[in-house]
């Protein structure tokens, strides 16, 4: 009779569990975060997401949002607007995140440099600005041996690793169980864990991100199969081989780095260093953390077009 209880209380464990990940799934449809037309790029079978504004005819420049639990195209809210007015600004949700498709994969930086690559191959030497992770990845499309040409750069708080190394694949594979995982995901992407990470790391004023950004975190995060790619980003499978220093040393445009001197998970002693290694010119921002163009719009939209124009006098 004990064995039988147990066996039945165990049952109505997993149930409730599964009906609360069920309960928090988010049903509706994410709308674009960014104001602009979207756009739909096929890429292996996978409906890869974008907004573009801006003149066609002007210079194309590439937003590429870092990678992290919540990541997605709407990173670039606050600048997006202002860089249209004088470019032909395209913003990818990288697969596995935003709108894009989110296959059950097991993401690995390798098949985020090759989207990379083959989204800015799409363009006529792009410039690019990417966040984080993102920025090895484009330096590693650049680096290729079928490399992409690139009219400027411009990497905030870059790193080829944000994760454990080496990689722990039992962390990825945990947060992929489809019933402890999907808990799991939930507590971590829950909203006051949100608004906890984002004061942590994120932002230098915990205020800066509004409700309803939030709201949207949160949203983007609870959509059908939303752990997938965050969980190879958690277990640092997602970390980048490159050498990222000596990536941006080999560009032929002159690379631009900016990072807040607040910033403590990456902190400005690695700006430094990666500006000093690569000979990179260095753009501190005071009061930011990992998201100045978030914190500080204006002075980074100034800061993108003085890299743009050296990368055009280069």
């Amino acid at each position: 009779m004990k064995l039988r209880n147990l066996l039945g209380s165990a049952a109505l464990g997993v149930g409730a569990v599964a009906a609360i990940n069920t309960g928090l799934q988010y049903e509706g449809e994410l709308e674009s975060p960014l104001d602009g037309d979207d756009g739909t790029f096929r890429w292996r079978g996978m409906n890869v997401a974008y907004t573009e504004a801006g003149d066609p005819d002007d210079r194309t420049l590439v937003l590429l949002h870092g990678i992290n639990a919540a990541g997605s195209s709407g990173e670039w809210r606050a600048v997006f607007d202002d860089l249209a007015a004088d470019y032909h600004v395209v913003a990818p949700d990288f697969p596995g995140y935003g709108r894009s498709d989110r296959p059950p994969l097991r993401y690995s930086a390798a098949l985020y440099e090759d989207f990379v690559h083959d989204f800015l191959a799409e363009f006529d030497e792009p410039a690019v600005v990417a966040s984080s992770l993102s920025a090895a990845y484009a330096a590693a499309a650049v680096d290729d041996a079928d490399g992409v040409e690139l009219s400027g750069f411009l990497g905030v708080c870059p790193t080829a690793t944000a994760g454990p190394s080496p990689a722990k694949g039992w962390l990825r594979e945990l947060l992929r169980a489809p019933l402890v995982g999907r808990a799991l995901f939930n507590v971590i992407t829950a909203k006051p864990s949100i608004r906890y990470f984002n004061a942590d790391h994120g932002y230098d004023d915990p205020a800066n991100p509004s409700a309803e950004w939030t709201d949207y975190e949160w949203r983007t995060t609870h959509v059908e199969n939303a752990r997938f790619a965050p969980a190879s980003f958690v277990s640092g499978t997602l970390n980048s081989e490159i050498d990222l220093a000596a990536a941006l040393a080999d560009f032929d445009v002159p690379p631009t780095i900016v990072w807040g001197r607040e910033a403590t998970v990456s902190p400005l002693t690695d700006g430094r260093e990666l500006a000093d290694a690569a000979d990179a010119r260095l753009v501190v921002f005071d009061r930011a953390r990992l998201l100045p163009h978030v914190e500080h719009p204006d002075r980074f939209v100034e800061t993108v077009e003085e890299a743009l124009v050296a990368g055009a006098t280069a």
